[in-house]
């Protein structure tokens, strides 16, 4: 059974600042590029999450965008400590944004869980994603 993982954006006020943070981080693996970035602990549910799981990106306090998560590997940090190096696709699908609370680390999100694409031109509705944001607020939409 698929699952994801849910983490902060820190410093992303847009999917478009993730995406920006994230071209400095990309390398190629095996002939295929990927984005790595690094967690301080190993899922103890790899296997489900390497099943199809993606990350789920928080940014100003909604999920916002997804990254397909191709593989989690033991490595250790700068200092030598043991961590989890996150290997991403570096392909950015937006979501509906769905709100969450900030938090630390990260955490498990059922797939039931977890909000669905936006269209291609990442809008809902034909609508510019800021505007369905106030919508929100407003509890219009």
């Amino acid at each position: 059974m698929t699952i994801h993982l849910l983490k902060m954006a820190v410093g992303a006020a847009t999917p478009e600042d993730v995406a920006h943070f994230q071209r400095r981080r990309h390398q190629s693996v095996a002939g295929r590029m990927v984005v790595c970035a690094h967690t301080r602990h190993m899922p103890r549910r790899r296997d489900e999450v390497l099943e199809g799981g993606s990350i789920y990106w928080i940014i100003k306090g909604a999920i916002r965008v997804r990254q397909r998560v191709l593989d989690l590997v033991e490595s250790r940090d700068d200092e030598g400590r043991p961590c989890c190096r996150l290997v991403l696709d570096p392909a950015l699908a937006a979501t509906e944004p769905m709100p969450r609370r900030p938090m630390q680390g990260w955490r498990y999100l059922a797939a039931a869980d977890a909000p669905p694409d936006l269209e291609d031109d990442g809008t809902a509705d034909g609508l510019p994603p800021r505007l369905v944001d106030e919508l929100r607020a407003l509890g219009l939409w």
